[in-house]
């Protein structure tokens, strides 16, 4: 089911898809899909683990971040910080009171941490896939990628280009992501995010972290396994920064494995 929720200020466009499920099995597990900057809506999700996770018995909820997909755009407020207060508003404007199993690609495995650095009560388990937590260093990672981004988008005829080398679709949504840049104070406002400390130590809640082995972003795993008490990092060799893309069935399994190794087991409904 899809639907426009208003919350926090803004509307968002949500889909959700209710586990399959016997009845007499008690209340299933909840898992948060948020998906990644500018190039990307909860549909990369919709099409690969979605609904595999709701023939688990999993309940999922997708959406769209602000500024993106089917959601309000508005001209300012992208900090890391109004991304989290969005998914608070949207959990709560549902009625939603489960500790959910947080999923995030990219910038969206930073919404995760982040969620659950500031508010553990809402979040059970996170997954970060190809993703950082919100410390300094990812700050500046972000600012170069956003002013690079800004200034290569600016040029139309960098739409053809990556029509002629990546395809049609990849320059569709290069277009939208342009579009979001040049109307929004996204790229501005991201690397002025909140940021928790490079320890780690806000960060409370079990860490599954799935990383391709080409994209550099692997490099994090010593750090977070002597920092997260309870961390699962999984490098895929041979991969890069579209893991959820290129192996969405391995990336599925892991996660699967990781939610039900945290789900108490339910006690049969009298």
């Amino acid at each position: 089911m899809t639907e426009r929720v208003a919350a926090g200020g803004i509307t968002t466009h949500v889909a959700r898809l209710d586990a399959t499920r016997a009845p007499d099995t008690g209340e299933p597990p909840l898992v948060v899909f948020v998906h990644g900057l500018l190039t990307d809506s909860l549909a990369s999700y919709y099409f690969t683990l979605g609904p595999a996770f709701a023939a688990q018995g999993i309940d999922t909820l997708m959406y769209d971040l602000r500024g993106h997909g089917r959601s309000d755009r508005p001209a300012s407020g992208y900090r890391l910080e109004d991304f989290v207060g969005d998914l608070v508003a949207l959990l709560t404007e549902l009625g939603e009171t489960r500790p959910a199993h947080v999923v995030g690609n990219s910038f969206g495995g930073t919404v995760a941490v982040a969620l659950a650095a500031w508010h553990p009560e809402r979040v059970a388990t996170v997954t970060m896939i190809e993703s950082e937590p919100p410390v300094a260093t990812w700050t500046r990672h972000m600012a170069d990628g956003l002013a690079d981004a800004r200034t290569r988008l600016a040029h139309a005829e960098a739409f053809g280009w990556i029509a002629r080398h990546h395809g049609a679709h990849t320059a569709r949504l290069s277009q939208g992501a342009h579009r979001i840049l040049r109307t929004t104070t996204l790229a501005d406002d991201v690397p002025a995010s909140r940021v928790i400390d490079d320890d780690l130590g806000a960060l409370t809640r079990p860490l599954l972290a799935i990383f391709g082995g080409d994209s550099g972003l692997a490099e994090q795993v010593p750090h977070l396994r002597a920092r997260v008490a309870d961390c699962r990092t999984v490098v895929l060799a041979g991969q890069g920064h579209s893991v959820l893309i290129e192996q969405p069935v391995r990336t599925r399994d892991l996660i699967l494995d990781w939610v039900r190794d945290h789900t108490p087991v339910a006690e049969p409904v009298p």
